[in-house]
């Protein structure tokens, strides 16, 4: 359970990347620049485990993972490793379009993001003393369980826009005291992020070893594509599908068609959703 500020903190940073990303909707403007400035402002809050307030790995140094995808053309970019760019969705984006990859990696990615002129930060500047007591206490427990480092999730955002163009984007700074250069499931297309005007978008949050596993972002859009399937019922059937493999997390989607939404089998997920009509709702816990 959250204390009083944190909850009010986290209800507050959900609300303005809201507000950030409806902005450009409501303004004519593309679904992929809507879900980056919604990412953006989440990197940028340490309330957030992406970007500023990224989890520490067992050495003590960040290293987050982005990815974002344009669902009218599948165009994809995607990060890991990154220790030194202040928003890694912005150095995702920029390797989508300003490269011929998809994915880079480690100190490659971040020489990437110095050679576009994207802004880059201090360690210091992504390490906050609330990330470095969680770490404290995981590294004072070695027999703990593995999921004790995903207490604190991974970000994303989805989006239609008035052109019925639909985008995903996910940022982590991944999992607590993780080692090896472990990467999840929110930089790989079709894992933990998936768009496709076909179907809809789809962000991922949670145990990243199991949505590798079952590909959870493609497998929702397929399921609502080939089988015209509602893309919330696919995102239950696929979460409940998580649970009978004993993975933990969470799902926001976009559907080309219909009313965004979520899915997930924790007691809490942040999340929230606005559109055009003025909806607003933020909520964290389970029966809100």
């Amino acid at each position: 359970m959250l204390s009083a500020q944190q909850d009010r903190l986290a209800r507050a940073g959900l609300s303005a990347a809201l507000e950030a990303g409806i902005a450009i909707l409501n303004a004519g403007g593309p679904s992929l620049d809507a879900v980056e400035a919604a990412v953006r402002v989440l990197e940028d809050d340490p309330q957030f485990n992406a970007g500023r307030g990224s989890a520490m790995t067992a050495e003590g140094r960040v290293e987050c993972d982005a990815a974002i995808m344009d669902g009218s053309n599948r165009r994809a970019g995607a990060v890991a490793g990154v220790r030194s760019t202040r928003n890694p969705i912005v150095l995702a984006r920029a390797v989508m379009e300003q490269s011929p990859h998809v994915f880079l990696a480690g100190s490659g990615a971040d020489a990437f993001a110095r050679a576009k002129g994207i802004e880059d930060a201090d360690p210091e500047w992504f390490e906050t003393p609330e990330r470095r007591r969680q770490l404290d206490e995981l590294l004072a427990n070695p027999d703990a369980p593995f999921d004790l480092g995903m207490k604190y999730g991974t970000v994303g955002a989805v989006a239609r826009d008035l052109s019925g163009h639909v985008a995903a984007a996910t940022s982590t700074g991944g999992l607590t005291g993780k080692k090896w250069g472990r990467v999840g499931d929110s930089p790989l297309i079709g894992a933990g992020t998936y768009a496709d005007d076909r179907a809809g978008a789809i962000s991922c949050t949670g145990a990243g070893e199991y949505f590798i596993r079952l590909g959870v972002a493609h497998e929702i859009a397929a399921i609502t594509r080939l089988l015209g399937e509602d893309m919330l019922a696919a995102a239950d059937g696929l979460i409940a599908e998580l649970s009978s493999l004993g993975g933990k997390g969470g799902v926001i989607v976009a559907p080309a068609h219909g009313i965004s939404g979520w899915a997930f089998n924790t007691p809490g997920m942040y999340r929230g959703r606005a559109d055009s009509g003025g909806m607003r709702q933020v909520a964290i816990y389970a029966d809100e």
